[in-house]
């Protein structure tokens, strides 16, 4: 099956690191942009960050910028997130997505990349 599939979620403490990745299969990850962006309870979803195809650029949300860090192994066909420092805000549902154009995120839009995963739950304890 063509998908990409989020996973490394779970219960951390406030302060705590975790790191997510996003895999995909049936199709070659290095010719796509990736993104990642979450859902909080209650509120619309939000970009955290991106890295580009073509020369590894990324990109962060204000709210992320020095704590979380994007990365991409092309070998292994896998987008991470390296989360740290995290916050009681940081809870909320991780999606990735991947798009052949590129993906931004100012536009947390499922509808417009060529592939939205199903998400990994990420909560942060205080």
């Amino acid at each position: 099956e063509v998908q990409v599939v989020e996973s490394g979620g779970g219960l951390v403490q406030a302060g705590g690191s975790l790191r997510l990745s996003c895999t995909a299969s049936g199709f070659t990850f290095d010719n796509y942009g990736v993104c990642w962006f979450r859902q909080r309870p209650g509120r619309e979803p939000e970009g955290v960050s991106g890295i580009s195809s073509s020369d590894g650029s990324t990109h962060y949300a204000d709210s992320v910028k020095g704590r979380f860090t994007i990365s991409r192994d092309n070998a292994k066909n896998t987008v991470y997130l390296q989360m740290d420092n995290l916050k009681d805000e940081d809870t909320a549902v991780y999606y990735c997505a991947a798009d052949r154009f590129g993906c931004s995120v100012l536009v947390p839009n499922q509808n417009i990349y060529d592939y939205w995963g199903q998400g990994t739950q990420v909560t942060v304890s205080s």
